[in-house]
C-alpha cells in the first residue's frame, strides 16, 4: 500500500525568515522520524507560485499544512482546490517574545486557514506547538497513522459469512453503507459454502493445518477425534478462502449452524485467523469485526472481541468475555491458549484462557445510534493480570474513568453488546480517523 503525505509550509517573505528556516528544518526532521511516507519541498513555500509548483502532479492521502509564517487564505484555498484528502493544520509557537519583532505570526495564519476550511465544509485536525514538543509529535504521529488506516480501509475486502442470528441484527451491515462511510468492500457468502468446502477435505488434506493448530493451542489433541479433524477442515476452508479472495477481516455466523449442520464450532478457527492477520468476529458482527481490524492495524496486535459481562466497583474494572474465539497470542503466558468445549453446547474445540496483562487498553466499538448514524465508543484503561474469569476467553480492564459510570451510561446510551479491546492506547488515532470519516466520537 503506497501512502503519501505532503508537508506544506506556507507563508510570506515579510516575516523573520531566519526563525522560520529553523522551524522548517526541525519540522522536516521530526516528520521524517515519524513516518517514511512524506514528501517535502526543498524550501519554504513563501509564494503562491512556489506552492503550486510543489503541489503539481501529487496525489496525497494527507496534507500537513503548516503556517511557517502568516499566510492569507489564498494558500489553503489552492491546497483544497487540488486535493480532497484529510488535513492537519499546524500552528507554530512564536519562538521569541521579547518586546521586539513578531517573528512568525503563525497563529493568525491558522485562523485564516481554518476559516476557509470551515467555509468549504472541510473537516480537519489541528495542533499548536513547536516540532520538538512531545504533544505535537504524538498528535502528528496519530493523525498520520489515522490517515494510513483510512487508506487501508479503502483497500479492505471484508467478508461477511452468513447472517446474524435472530436478535443480533445490530452487527448486520449493508455493502453500500460500508463503502460510503468507510470505503470498505463488503463481500458476503453463506456459512454453508465454507462448511461444504470443509467437508470435501480428506484427513490427509488437513494434516498440516492440524499440526499448525497444535502448536498454537494446548490440549487440542485431547479433543474428540472427529471434532478435532473437522476443526482442521474448517481451518483450511476459512484460511484458503481468505487467501484466494484477499480478505483482511471477516465476521462469521457461528451458532447454531456450526453445531447443528457441521457438528463442530468455528470459534477456534476465528481465533487463529486473528493471529494470522485476518481480524475475525463471531456472531456475524460485521461492525465488531471492522472495529477489530482498525485496532489491529493501529497496534499491530490482534484485538480482543467480547461482551461486557461483569463489573467490579471496588477494583474499578469491567470484564469482557466470549465463548472462546480470542487470538491465541493474547493468552496468558503461564497457561497459553487452551482447548475446551463450548460453555453451552459442550462441543469442542473452543478456546479457553484468560488474556495477558497490558499497561494500555482501548475499549472501542463502531456502532449506530437510534437514527442509524455511525458513532464510535471510546474508553481507555489497562488490562489487568487476571486468570480466566469464566469458561471461554476473558480479560479484565481497569478503566481510567469510573467503571460503574461507563457501564451505566453506555447501557443507557444504547450501545451494542460487543466491543473490541485493543492492546495499546489508540484513542488519538481513532478520534482523528472518526473526524476524517465524519463519525461522532463518544468518550467514556
Amino acid at each position: 500500500m503506497d501512502f503519501e503525505f505532503l508537508y506544506i509550509p506556507i507563508g510570506v517573505p515579510t516575516f523573520h525568515l531566519k526563525s522560520a528556516q529553523k522551524e522548517f528544518d526541525k519540522s522536516v526532521e521530526m516528520l521524517k522520524s515519524i513516518d517514511g511516507g512524506g514528501k517535502y519541498p526543498d524550501e519554504m513555500l513563501l509564494s503562491l507560485d512556489k506552492l503550486n509548483t510543489f503541489l503539481a502532479g501529487k496525489n496525497p492521502d494527507l496534507v500537513i499544512v503548516q503556517n511557517i509564517t502568516f499566510a492569507n487564505s489564498a494558500y489553503i484555498s489552492e491546497v483544497l482546490r487540488k486535493f480532497d484528502c484529510p488535513v492537519l493544520l499546524w500552528t507554530l509557537r512564536e519562538p521569541v517574545i521579547d518586546g521586539g519583532r513578531l517573528r512568525l505570526n503563525s497563529l493568525t495564519g491558522a485562523y485564516s486557514a481554518a476559516n476557509t476550511l470551515k467555509a468549504l465544509g472541510r473537516s480537519f485536525e489541528y495542533i499548536f506547538g513547536s516540532p520538538t514538543e512531545e504533544k505535537v509529535i504524538r498528535k502528528t504521529a496519530a493523525v498520520i497513522r489515522a490517515a494510513r488506516l483510512k487508506k487501508a480501509l479503502r483497500e479492505l475486502n471484508f467478508l461477511q459469512v452468513g447472517h446474524t442470528p435472530q436478535g443480533f441484527g445490530f452487527g448486520r451491515a449493508l455493502d453500500i453503507e460500508m463503502l460510503k462511510t468507510f470505503g470498505v468492500t463488503l463481500l458476503s457468502i453463506e456459512a454453508r459454502e465454507l462448511i461444504d468446502r470443509a467437508k470435501r477435505y480428506s484427513d490427509e488434506d488437513i494434516e498440516n493445518y492440524l499440526e499448525d493448530a497444535k502448536t498454537r493451542i494446548n490440549g487440542l489433541a485431547d479433543t474428540k477425534e472427529k471434532n478435532r479433524l473437522d476443526f482442521a477442515r474448517l481451518y483450511r476452508s476459512y484460511k484458503e478462502y481468505c487467501e484466494e479472495n484477499n480478505i483482511g477481516a471477516l465476521s462469521s455466523r457461528c451458532w447454531p449452524d456450526f453445531f447443528t449442520a457441521f457438528g463442530t464450532p468455528v470459534c477456534a478457527v476465528l481465533g487463529i485467523l486473528n493471529d494470522l492477520g485476518v481480524s475475525a468476529a463471531c456472531e456475524a458482527d460485521t461492525y465488531g469485526g471492522l472495529t477489530m481490524y482498525m485496532a489491529k492495524f493501529l497496534t499491530g496486535t490482534p484485538a480482543f472481541f467480547g461482551d461486557p459481562v461483569s463489573r467490579d466497583e471496588g477494583e474499578n474494572t469491567i470484564t469482557f468475555w466470549h465463548c472462546g474465539m480470542a487470538a491465541c497470542s493474547l493468552a496468558r503466558k503461564d497457561t497459553g491458549a487452551c482447548a475446551d468445549v463450548h460453555c453451552n453446547r459442550k462441543i469442542g474445540p473452543t478456546l479457553d484462557f484468560g488474556c495477558r496483562a497490558n499497561d494500555d487498553a482501548t475499549i472501542c466499538r463502531i456502532g449506530k445510534d437510534a437514527d442509524g448514524k455511525f458513532r464510535l465508543f471510546l474508553a481507555h484503561g489497562e488490562v489487568l493480570d487476571k486468570p480466566k474469569q469464566f469458561n471461554g476467553t476473558s480479560l479484565v480492564v481497569k478503566t481510567d474513568n469510573p467503571a460503574d459510570e461507563i457501564v451505566d451510561k453506555s447501557v443507557c446510551d444504547g450501545w451494542e453488546p460487543h466491543f473490541a479491546v485493543a492492546y495499546g492506547d489508540i484513542t488519538e488515532e481513532l478520534k482523528a480517523l472518526s473526524n476524517m470519516l465524519g463519525i461522532e466520537v463518544i468518550e467514556y
